[in-house]
């Protein structure tokens, strides 16, 4: 079971808190476009690198097309680790140049996110 009072200990201080807006008497938006790399996937990526038993010194190795890639960068950048972020050619330009911005190495494979998550498990294994 997630323990959501311990997840939000560990990413606290490194998170946006994110306004809800209410459009509605039942309808309301959290705007986690707001979220350091635009999307919620920060929270997570944030938690799962500090719930490991010790944070990796070699780096974070991440497949993606393209949000989650930009949260383990922005992770990586908070943490001070090196992230190495794996995307398809076809990422758009402006993901990959947000992805370098945020000093991660972008490594390019294969037509779409199963190749770079190929092209991903294999630099893990090496």
């Amino acid at each position: 079971m997630i323990d959501v009072a311990a997840a939000a200990a560990r990413i606290a201080g490194r998170i946006r808190r994110t306004p809800v807006l209410q459009a509605g008497p039942e309808l309301f938006f959290k705007l986690e476009f707001l979220q350091h790399a635009g999307s919620f996937k920060t929270r997570g990526m944030l938690n799962q690198i500090l719930a490991a038993p010790s944070l990796p010194a070699a780096g974070i190795i991440a497949a993606s097309g393209g949000n989650a890639g930009l949260a383990a960068a922005v992770a990586a950048q908070a943490l001070g680790v090196p992230a190495e972020v794996f995307i398809p050619v076809t990422a758009p330009p402006v993901k990959v140049a947000k992805l370098v911005r945020l000093g991660a190495r972008v490594v390019q494979a294969g037509d779409e996110y199963a190749e770079a998550y190929a092209a991903a498990l294999i630099r893990r294994d090496v």
